[in-house]
């Protein structure tokens, strides 16, 4: 008898039924990436609490730091459809080194901007870090379409990621306040840590990570990436102008709905390319159209709804609901409900293995809906605010690395890439809508009417909103074929020599 191959070390195979060796996702892979995360959460939770202190040392108002995120925002939403695309073609490790070399220099640029124009270049460049998770999820996948447990193996490492990926948000934010102090509130000092961070996440990537499988002959389609390009800038940029002009402006309604328009042509044009930008044929797929919905409802409440939860928490009981706690307990609020989201990721693939991922799907939806909805009763006391907080964070932790997972399993080979970024992309428009009509409504109501239950119908407009379109994306979720995200057949690495 012949042995067999000799395994890699610590690389997990799989002989399917055609006797065929296949390599796996590893530990090391997840380890790597983990890290990548846990610095994406780091950029995304250090600057919050020294939002201050960063606009005393440019010089400039309170109100200017919405520009930066508003800048970032717009970036990412933008240039992460065209990098996954890009990982497609030519390697997702590839394009995920790019992605972080100028996320890196655009962190290093931050700690040393003096004024406004500067650190609004440098904070918008630095979403670029964005596009991590999709290319991460797409190199997982990768692996795991060797072995043919690829949907199963990415739910339960995306599941890890988003656990990396809250810890770091709750480290950032802890972390960046007492940095602050600990360096005698040197602003710049303070801004050179998650520099350094984001610098090791690039050799992490360039020495720990395996590159994938690119698809040999595609071609970037410039034309296609114009179009949707053009139109997302013209939706973003009107739903951040619809924030801060207000809906009186005629012109922010003109831009909105150019930018809808323009997927009348950009549409027409795609489905006559062979190798389009985004392809729409997938994204009709009954496994996909749901996945890409559901992604930018949830985003109304995981993007949008996070700031007036924080002010309806500081608000002075004396003017007739709110909370009254302090910076500090709103802090711990605020952690408890990213603990939650952790908890959430933990159990998604662990419910998925006992029931199906599209009724766990189904289910993590409809406990993001419940938890905002539980809001217009119960919203008196800390406890009954706690409580909702942790039904919705389970839902949405859940839903952040399953949702990803689930469009890299209902998308073709070749496209895992460009199909979990596009998750991100409607997350991502989901939320500035969220974000443009809760500060719409909540400032309305603020202006407009003198009563306090005028300012509280305000909080109960933007709870019903988020729960209403997590329940709209539970019903889509329904659409959804019931065994969809399914391993499929492994791909053949390596034959065994034959028992003689």
């Amino acid at each position: 008898m012949t042995s067999q191959r000799t395994r890699a070390e610590g690389a997990p195979t799989r002989i399917n039924r055609r006797g065929a060796v296949t390599i796996g996702v590893t530990a090391g892979l997840i380890g790597w990436l983990a890290f990548v995360e846990l610095t994406s959460g780091i950029l995304q939770g250090y600057y919050v609490p020294l939002i201050s202190d960063i606009v005393k040392h440019l010089g400039i108002h309170d109100a200017d730091y919405n520009w930066f995120e508003a800048a970032q925002l717009l970036l990412s939403a933008l240039v992460v459809p065209v990098l996954a695309k890009l990982g497609d073609m030519f390697g997702h490790k590839r394009i995920l080194l790019i992605a972080t070399v100028l996320t890196a220099l655009s962190t290093w640029a931050l700690a040393f901007s003096g004024n406004f124009v500067t650190f609004l270049i440098a904070f918008a460049l630095q979403g670029f870090y964005v596009v991590w998770l999709p290319l991460e999820v797409a190199l997982i996948f990768d692996r795991g379409r060797r072995t043919g447990t690829a949907a199963s193996q990415t739910r339960k490492a995306a599941g890890l990621l988003v656990v990396a990926l809250e810890l770091g948000a709750i480290i950032g934010a802890v972390g960046a306040g007492l940095l602050f102090e600990a360096l005698g509130g040197n602003v710049t000092l303070t801004l050179i840590v998650p520099a350094i961070a984001v610098t090791l996440v690039f050799f992490a990537i360039l020495f720990g990570v395996p590159e994938s499988e690119p698809s040999p002959g595609r071609r970037l389609d410039a034309v296609g990436f114009s179009i949707l390009t053009l139109g997302l800038l013209l939706i973003t940029s009107g739903l951040t102008f619809l924030r801060i002009n207000g809906v009186g402006t005629w012109w922010v309604w003109v831009l909105i709905a150019a930018g809808i328009l323009t997927f009348i042509p950009f549409g027409r044009y795609e489905l006559k390319q062979e190798d389009p930008a985004i392809d729409l044929r997938v994204l009709r797929r009954p496994n996909m159209w749901p996945v890409q919905l559901t992604a930018g409802l949830i985003g109304i409440s995981l993007l949008g709804a996070q700031a007036p939860l924080s002010t309806f928490a500081g608000t002075d009981p004396v003017n007739g609901y709110g909370l009254g706690l302090s910076a500090g307990q709103r802090s711990i609020l605020i952690g408890a409900y990213l603990i939650s989201m952790i908890v959430g990721a933990v159990l998604f693939p662990v419910v998925s293995s006992w029931l199906t991922p599209r009724v766990t799907l189904i289910v993590a939806s409809f406990l993001v809906a419940i938890g905002y909805l539980l809001f217009l009763p119960f919203h008196q006391e800390t406890w009954q605010v706690f409580t909702n907080m942790a039904i919705a964070g389970i839902g949405s932790g859940a839903l952040v690395g399953a949702l990803p997972a689930a469009a890299a399993a209902a998308a073709p080979r070749g496209q895992t890439g460009i199909a979990t970024a596009l998750t991100n992309t409607t997350k991502t428009i989901g939320g500035s809508f969220a974000s443009a009509v809760f500060g719409v409504v909540l400032l309305a109501g603020a202006a407009t009417v003198t009563t306090t239950a005028a300012s509280l119908f305000g909080y109960m407009l933007v709870w019903t909103i988020c729960g209403l379109g997590a329940a709209v994306a539970a019903v889509l979720l329904f659409f959804v074929p019931k065994l969809a995200f399914a391993d499929a057949e492994p791909v053949v690495e390596a034959a065994i020599d034959p028992v003689v």
